[in-house]
C-alpha cells in the first residue's frame, strides 16, 4: 500500500471507529465515574480503562477471523449480522431516556465499566471485523490506535468538559454519533448482501 493510498483509508477507518467508540456519550458517564476519584487516582484509570479496550480490542481482531472459520462464518455473514447489531444498538440509545448508574469509587471501574463495555462493546467489535476486511489490518489498527489516544485525553479531561458544557450538549452530540451508527450498519447490511 502506498502513501497515497494510506492516506485515502486512514479516514475510512477512523470515522466509524470514532463513530463505534461514541466518545460523545461516554464523556458524562466517565465524567460521573471520575469525579468521585482524586486527579491523580483519575489518570491511573483513564490509562488501564484505556489499555484494557486497545488489549480487549486486538485480541479479538487476532481471533476473530480464526473463529470465523471455525464456525463457518463468512465475512458476508458476519457484516450482515454486525449491521444488524450496530443498528439495534443506535437506535436502542437513540430512544434510551433513563440516565445510566452511576458507580462508586472504585479503582476496578477502569476495565468494568469503561473499558469493557463502555468502549469495547459490540459496535466497536463489529465495526472493527468490516474495517479489517474493507480496508486491511494496518490502517485499522492505526485508526483504533488514534481514536484510543485522543478518547485518553477527553477522559483526562471530561470532569471539566461536563461542568463547563452540561450534560444536554454532550446528550445531542452522542444521538448524532448513534444516527452514524445507524447509518454504518444499514450501509454493511447492504454490503454484506451485496447490495450497493
Amino acid at each position: 500500500m502506498g502513501a497515497g493510498e494510506f492516506l485515502r483509508e486512514l479516514p475510512l477507518t477512523f470515522i466509524p471507529i470514532f463513530v463505534a467508540i461514541d466518545p460523545f456519550g461516554l464523556i458524562p458517564v466517565v465524567s460521573s465515574i471520575l469525579q468521585d476519584h482524586p486527579p491523580e487516582e483519575r489518570k491511573t484509570i483513564v490509562f488501564r480503562a484505556v489499555a484494557t479496550a486497545l488489549l480487549s480490542s486486538i485480541g479479538f481482531v487476532a481471533i476473530g477471523e480464526g473463529l470465523f472459520r471455525v464456525l463457518g462464518i463468512s465475512v458476508a455473514d458476519f457484516k450482515v449480522a454486525g449491521g444488524v447489531l450496530l443498528l439495534v444498538v443506535a437506535v436502542v440509545d437513540l430512544v434510551r431516556t433513563t440516565e445510566r448508574k452511576r458507580w462508586s469509587p472504585d479503582p476496578t471501574v477502569a476495565v468494568v465499566p469503561i473499558g469493557i463495555p463502555l468502549i469495547v462493546g459490540p459496535a466497536l467489535l463489529t465495526t472493527l471485523i468490516a474495517l479489517l476486511e474493507s480496508h486491511g489490518m494496518f490502517p485499522t489498527l492505526l485508526s483504533l490506535l488514534a481514536n484510543l489516544a485522543l478518547l485518553a485525553l477527553v477522559f483526562r479531561i471530561s470532569v471539566g468538559i461536563t461542568s463547563r458544557t452540561g450534560t444536554t450538549l454532550l446528550l445531542a452530540l452522542s444521538k448524532l454519533m448513534s444516527i452514524l451508527l445507524a447509518a454504518i450498519g444499514v450501509h454493511m447490511i447492504r454490503a454484506g448482501l451485496g447490495l450497493f
